[in-house]
């Protein structure tokens, strides 16, 4: 495609999805931050990434859309949108890996979840060579001189040893219905996710860290009395109180108790950065212990956008025209074990909310994590691939619990034309590294950026 032709849909895409045209209007934070590198740029384009499934620009293998079950997929499947959490939300105690967010979940094809994955591993890779290589700011200030990081040859045996462990786990229910509903709670000692496991336990209610480093303790003033949010301009900003008495109002029904603080979240996110989201303080109004915090947890009522690929594909399924929170709501509680009791939708002013809860013991896994390493890092993020082609099989299982129809799709087909779909996500992620460097000299013509109120 002529770099003429693809800024022209670069621009279409993003005008439609953000109400601004990059070159054009004044540049958007959110696409300045997309322009940093093509794996964040993956993160904040899920709609050009339908566009061009539906373009054929990523040319999937048609057997995997025609012999294939619909189910409920993640949408948004990458690398980074995996991560621990407790089952039943900030209620539950139990932490598990899995899919974190569904925010774009939908009735769809399960190879756009595995084609975006694979996308992600490619180009998380590509990140991390360019940190090593000084190309790409190491905002996070690593110490990567003893580091070795993963080659392209290693990302695409990850991208390979997802795919493989997510048809072995299709098989696996197969032979053992039961295992449906497992959840991954553990890993072997030397495995690249047992430190982080053992992170987010401790960040559990009943954990050692729980008031230091938790979703609570980071985001609230725990030596406060009452209870209130810090006082943190770049994340929080205090409401209006005839805006705070709304709000109060119409979020009070969806929390079991009390709403001791309510601050607009902003800066959160990439694909949704420009959502408007609430954060509200619940617990018991009168703390009388340290004990007491624990029943205290962090609820967002988030502004939920249509899923990204429904302007593409909006009739694959009835269930799709539900609204964009209640579609969110039935996807999330039909691919998890045991979803959140908080969550839940609300229509509030003019538009459709998503109320959910902030785990405490939330830990979310980012590139850097699982692509260096001191000794075979390709085995390391081939570890992590494995982690979640399972748990994306066990929640895209979930999607249909009267049948296996949808597993044994999997095993007849995929195995197949796996080699294809490999190789349409190895040219895919040379599409989007180019697209990531046209975006970057369109915001580089822009001025005065915009910035964002959530």
């Amino acid at each position: 495609m002529q770099p003429e032709s693809r800024i022209q849909q670069l621009q279409q895409e993003f005008k439609r999805t953000d109400s601004v045209t990059p070159g054009l209007d004044p540049a958007l934070t959110k696409h300045q931050k997309m322009a940093l590198n093509p794996f964040r740029f993956l993160r904040g384009s899920s709609g050009l990434f339908y566009a061009d499934i539906k373009n054929s620009v990523l040319k999937l293998p048609e057997l995997l859309t025609t012999k294939i079950p619909l189910t409920t997929v993640v949408g948004d499947c990458h690398l980074s949108n995996f991560g621990f959490f407790t089952e039943e939300g900030s209620s539950g105690d139990r932490v598990i890996f899995a899919p974190n967010d569904f925010d774009d979940a939908c009735v769809g094809h399960a190879v756009w979840d595995w084609s975006r994955y694979a996308v992600s591993i490619l180009l998380a890779a590509e990140y991390c060579q360019g940190l090593k290589q000084q190309r790409y700011a190491n905002d996070n200030k690593l110490e990567l001189d003893t580091l070795q990081v993963v080659s392209a040859k290693d990302a695409v045996q990850a991208v390979r040893a997802f795919l493989l462990a997510y048809v072995g786990q299709c098989q696996a229910i197969l032979d053992e219905p039961e295992l449906r509903y497992s959840v991954l709670d553990d890993f072997p000692k030397n495995h690249v996710l047992k430190p982080v496991l053992k992170k987010a336990i401790k960040r559990s209610a009943k954990g050692e860290d729980f008031l230091r480093k938790s979703t609570l303790a980071k985001s609230v003033d725990l030596s406060a009395r009452p209870l209130c949010f810090k006082q943190d301009s770049a994340k929080f900003i205090r409401l209006p109180s005839e805006l705070y008495n709304e709000v109060e109002s119409g979020f009070r029904p969806y929390v079991s108790d009390d709403i001791l603080d309510i601050v607009t979240r902003q800066g959160a996110g990439t694909g949704s950065l420009n959502m408007q989201r609430y954060y509200l303080l619940v617990g018991p109004k009168h703390i009388h212990s340290e004990q007491d915090l624990a029943l205290c947890h962090v609820v967002e009522a988030k502004q939920q956008r249509d899923a990204a690929p429904l302007y593409f594909f909006p009739d694959l399924s009835p269930v799709n025209r539900l609204n964009a929170a209640h579609l969110t709501v039935d996807c999330q509680r039909l691919m998890q074990r045991r979803p959140d009791l908080v969550l839940d939708e609300h229509y509030w002013n003019g538009a459709h909310y998503l109320v959910r809860s902030l785990h405490h013991a939330n830990v979310d896994v980012d590139p850097e994590d699982v692509c260096f390493a001191e000794k075979a890092p390709g085995e390391k993020l081939a570890e992590y691939a494995e982690a979640c082609g399972r748990t994306l099989a066990l929640a895209h299982s979930r999607g249909d619990r009267r049948s296996f129809r949808f597993e044994q799709a999997v095993v007849n087909y995929l195995p197949k034309v796996m080699d294809e779909l490999v190789q349409a996500c190895v040219d895919y992620a040379e599409q989007q590294k180019m697209d990531c460097e046209l975006l970057g000299q369109l915001v580089g013509q822009s001025s005065d950026p915009q910035i964002e109120t959530a």
